[in-house]
């Protein structure tokens, strides 16, 4: 719906297509008549964040107490009435008799007047005997509509928000129009200039079911949640403002058209990838320049939340072990495995203990050298990518939180992969630098041993983690039996690097204390890697029992109620192999 944003903002309404059959899109956006341009802008900016509550559903709609979006894979610019429209009533203060027929003559005046005036009309009615209380309403079509439809549309309904009298609040979200009466004024002034009153709310309807989802009083997006207090009711935000500028002004900001091109129609051939959010696509712009395409698949309403989460956190990063949004046709993914001597050996000790610093300097920069402190949250194997030269790249930052230095953690919601996620984390929700660290110890096991991370090497031991199994050959001094076989091959039987990779094992173990403050910080373990610090004894790391391993194994059935989490990343625990060149 992007092609709609112009179109917005000069007109307040636009009808767009975009696509070729059958994945032709069709939109709709259309402010109320009394809105202003800039809250018109920020209206329609929010209600296109919001659009994907409605999906996997072929298409949508957006009610906003100031504006309508609507998207479909059909033509509907005529429908007037559909199987969803509803009425909302709102809360249930009883109002009294006058203000009853006061807000009925205001609801039928309007529908009246509207299809007259291009379909938008507002009234103020004084009830009687009240002093200054009135009736306030608002009907609108959108202008797709011709008169006949208009009136048709306004006037059922005007049949279904009458019913919701005598309390003091009703909406009507019809297909082709919107009607609200209230006893509190929300109209705004018609000046079409500056920064009008009200509150923007959300109603959200899905086309393929009969419930309507409402949002009444919370603004939908997760960069509009704030709007500033003008005049008490309508709020507005600088940081909204600035989002929609830079979206708009952004090089990166495509037409849908150009992509589509690009890629050849997001032919398969061209694609890269598929992970959670979407299908990477390569494509080739009309100056020769590659590009990586993400099509996002916004199958529920966090995917696009983490989504412009993770754009937002990144925007601001440079370091040459971060991925940002690029194309490299070398990119691989790291991943581990010693089932397979051929692929194990390609990684030599040498470039694994280069990914391993590489990895450790990524997360200290993000922990330590940015501007607000930032966790990543889903440190693992398959989110550490490698270029041509097997330098690490951290991928995937939808997961990802900041904060600011005053605060010594954040609670919110559980997220990560299972085997990877710190105790105290998984347990309480408390996140900080701390569990970053946790899941860097847990991959620098995996990368010594090849072990997967839910699963140990031989099946006969009775801990089914890699921590445990590491732990139980540490305290033994018997590190050698872990470690990855491929490391150094019976012809080559190089001491040093069995040195090195007990003294990684040995940091791996650091990281995975259970004590939080006992771990190291990512600079201190770049140091450590670095052999520029002393190694002190480590402390005995979590356990987690086999019922914690049911559980992973339950989440690796594709059926699993787990599965359909957008706030965790566990569909994201298998293991394949290191990928050689």
């Amino acid at each position: 719906m992007g092609s709609l944003s112009n179109l917005v903002r000069t007109s307040g309404f636009g009808e767009s297509v975009s696509g070729s059959a059958p994945y032709t899109n069709y939109g709709l956006a259309q402010c109320y008549g009394d809105l202003s341009s800039l809250d018109c802008v920020l209206c329609y900016a929010q209600a296109r964040t919001a659009l994907p509550q409605c999906f996997p559903s072929t298409g949508g709609r957006i009610y906003l107490d100031g504006c309508y979006a609507r998207s479909e894979n059909y033509n509907f610019y005529e429908e007037y009435l559909g199987p969803t429209d509803t009425a909302v009533c709102g809360n249930k203060t009883r109002a009294k008799p006058a203000f009853v027929e006061s807000a009925r003559r205001a609801v039928m005046q309007a529908v009246a007047n509207a299809p007259k005036n291009k379909g938008y009309a507002r009234e103020k009615v004084l009830v009687t005997g009240e002093g200054n209380e009135s009736a306030y309403v608002l009907a609108n079509c959108w202008e797709s509509l011709n008169i006949s439809s208009c009136q048709l549309c306004l006037t059922n309904a005007s049949s279904k928000i009458l019913r919701c009298l005598p309390s003091s609040e009703g909406r009507a979200l019809n297909t082709g129009c919107f009607v609200r009466y209230s006893n509190v004024n929300f109209l705004n002034n018609e000046s079409k200039s500056g920064i009008s009153k009200g509150t923007i709310r959300v109603i959200a309807v899905s086309v393929t079911s009969t419930v309507i989802l409402l949002a009444i009083g919370i603004a939908a997006g997760i960069h509009f949640r704030k709007l500033r207090r003008i005049k008490k009711k309508r709020r507005g935000s600088n940081d909204a403002e600035e989002l929609v500028q830079m979206l708009h002004d952004s090089s990166l900001n495509f037409k849908y058209s150009t992509l589509e091109k690009a890629t050849d129609s997001f032919a398969e051939a061209n694609k890269l990838g598929q992970g959670g959010f979407g299908t990477v696509y390569k494509g080739v712009l009309a100056d020769g320049r590659e590009i990586a395409v993400k099509r996002l698949f916004l199958n529920n309403k966090h995917r696009a939340a983490d989504f412009y989460n993770e754009v937002n956190i990144i925007s601001g990063l440079q370091h040459n072990n971060l991925l940002i949004f690029l194309y490299d046709p070398d990119i691989e993914i790291l991943e581990c495995t010693s089932s397979d001597p051929l692929l194990g050996r390609t990684l030599n000790w040498k470039k694994r203990y280069g990914i391993m610093i590489g990895t450790a300097e990524g997360l200290a920069y993000l922990h330590e050298n940015t501007i607000t402190r930032i966790n990543h949250r889903d440190i693992k194997a398959s989110n550490i990518l490698l270029d041509a030269k097997f330098r690490a790249k951290i991928a995937d930052f939808g997961l990802a939180r900041t904060f600011q230095d005053d605060k010594s953690h954040i609670s919110t919601a559980i997220a990560g992969t299972l085997g990877y996620m710190a105790p105290e984390y998984l347990a309480h929700g408390k996140l900080t630098e701390k569990a970053d660290v946790y899941s860097f110890g847990v991959l620098l096991l995996e990368i010594v041993t090849g072990m997967q991370n839910n699963r140990t090497k031989n099946e006969d031991y009775s801990e089914s983690l890699i921590i445990a199994s590491t732990w139980k050959h540490f305290q033994r001094s018997t590190l050698e039996g872990i470690l990855d076989p491929n490391l150094t091959p019976p012809e080559e039987n190089d001491g040093n690097i069995n040195e090195e990779a007990m003294r990684v094992v040995h940091i791996g173990l650091l990281c995975t204390q259970e004590v939080p403050s006992l771990r190291p910080s990512m600079s201190t373990t770049v140091q450590m890697l670095k052999k520029e610090r002393h190694l002190p004894p480590p402390s005995s790391p979590p356990f987690i029992d086999e019922r914690t391993m049911e559980l992973n194994d339950m989440c690796e059935n594709p059926n699993h109620p787990l599965r359909g989490e957008s706030s965790s990343s566990i569909a994201t625990l298998a293991f394949s192999s290191f990928h050689g060149r």
